[in-house]
């Protein structure tokens, strides 16, 4: 850990949530490490493993040390059952810029998983079948008594999963409008902003809030502005990944250039 650059960081974060690493793969494979430990500590016990999963840029790394994990150190993927966080509506699933179609390329299709115990909110179909879908994605996530290990990722906005600036921190899983930072900064693989998808299926605060585990991942120069303001501002709708502030399960795991305002 780079001491010189959590120096200033408020004191119960600094010496028990947060990480810092030289790099991004050195990050990438400590948020592996942690993921990996738990489905082994829960294959032990004989029970499964619930992960929360998030998508972009920033876990593709953790994605491809864990399938190294899998086809090098036998770590098995029998006992995970995966809730993704969020998709694209609409969009169909084996499009390349569909979360389903990334979760595939990335990890799932490399690793021994079940596939019934894949579930990404991925919903086709006319706007007024979402609620009903997000309601009962919601209660998928209920009946397996709750999300062990949530992965997140962080816009530059603060978002985490689609949970825009404003989203309400009891929020669950719903369709949402995507904000204007968001669907830019997507335009890059969508071909032009005119092909982004303008809304999404995402859980909620409130959901992601009760993970027993939240492990926030952030690479690169890009985001150390919003991770300062998540870190050192507010706890506000505004900056939605302020509220890990206030969530003692809660850690951070940085490169260095991430981390470099903080």
């Amino acid at each position: 850990m780079e001491d010189s650059v959590i120096e200033n960081m408020p004191a119960n974060i600094k010496t028990t949530r947060l990480s810092v690493f030289e790099d991004s793969k050195q990050a990438s494979d400590y948020v592996a490490l942690q993921i990996a430990t738990l489905i082994r500590e829960r294959q032990k016990e004989g029970k499964n493993a619930i992960l929360g999963l998030a998508t972009g840029s920033t876990p593709k790394g953790v994605y491809e040390e864990l399938v190294r994990m899998h086809q090098h150190e036998g770590l098995s993927f029998e006992n995970v059952i995966t809730f993704n966080l969020d998709e694209y509506y609409p969009i169909e699933p084996h499009d390349e810029q569909s979360y389903t179609w990334f979760m595939n390329q990335y990890l799932f299709s490399h690793v021994n998983i079940n596939p019934h115990n894949i579930h990404i909110p991925h919903v086709t179909g006319p706007e007024n079948h979402v609620k009903n879908y997000c309601d009962e994605y919601e209660n998928k996530i209920k009946a397996k008594g709750g999300i062990d290990l949530q992965l997140l990722g962080i816009g530059r906005n603060g978002h985490i999963g689609f949970n825009e600036p404003g989203s309400c921190f009891d929020s669950v899983t719903r369709l949402i409008n995507l904000h204007p930072v968001t669907r830019n900064d997507a335009q890059v693989y969508f071909g032009g902003i005119e092909n982004v998808p303008k809304q999404a299926v995402s859980i909620g605060m409130s959901t992601i809030s009760q993970a027993r585990n939240i492990l926030l991942l952030a690479l690169g120069p890009a985001k150390s502005e919003i991770i300062k303001q998540a870190i050192d501002g507010p706890i506000t709708p505004d900056v939605p990944a302020s509220i890990l502030q206030s969530l003692p399960q809660a850690q951070y795991i940085f490169d260095k250039n991430a981390a470099a305002l903080l």
